[in-house]
């Protein structure tokens, strides 16, 4: 799977829609959390083109760069598919607020997932915005190999600016 994402990367493909990718995040998930990432009977495409849920992966170089966004997310972080995939993942978080992001992402890595998070992110346009009952999760496959982080929330709120 490592050589999959640094391939389709490598070649200017993308994941959106790939079968083995949605897999690794579909089942990393379930094995995680315990339910389903997609209602049953859906997949790849519907989780990119309908899902009202955002979805997004980064990878796990030291810099770890965003490989997945699905519409949802483009449509809420205000980022093109090409955009996302090139942006380091920290850059979804203000300076100030990235070391919280990072003591999220060392709890996840060491305990596979955490649900119900909440935290400040900022959208391309300098939007601020809360997102809320947020689950992230280890992308493991069933080798046990770590092939990143994602994350899903499906509720977000604005900043109050006083």
């Amino acid at each position: 799977m490592r050589s999959m994402i640094a391939n389709y990367h490598d070649a200017g493909l993308d994941l959106s829609c790939d079968l083995e990718f949605y897999a690794l995040m579909a089942e990393s998930f379930e094995r995680s959390v315990g339910r389903r990432l997609a209602p049953e009977g859906q997949g790849a495409e519907w989780l990119y083109h309908t899902s009202p849920a955002v979805v997004l992966a980064h990878n796990t170089e030291a810099d770890p760069r965003f490989i997945y966004a699905n519409r949802a997310a483009q449509a809420c972080f205000e980022y093109s598919w090409d955009e996302f995939i090139t942006l380091p993942s920290r850059l979804s978080a203000e300076a100030p607020d990235r070391a919280e992001r990072e003591r999220l992402l060392n709890v996840v890595a060491a305990n596979g997932f955490i649900a119900d998070y909440r935290g400040l992110r900022i959208a391309k346009s300098g939007r601020r915005f809360y997102i809320e009952k947020a689950i992230v999760w280890n992308l493991v496959d069933r080798n046990g190999r770590r092939h990143g982080q994602a994350a899903t929330f499906d509720s977000w709120q604005d900043e109050q600016v006083s």
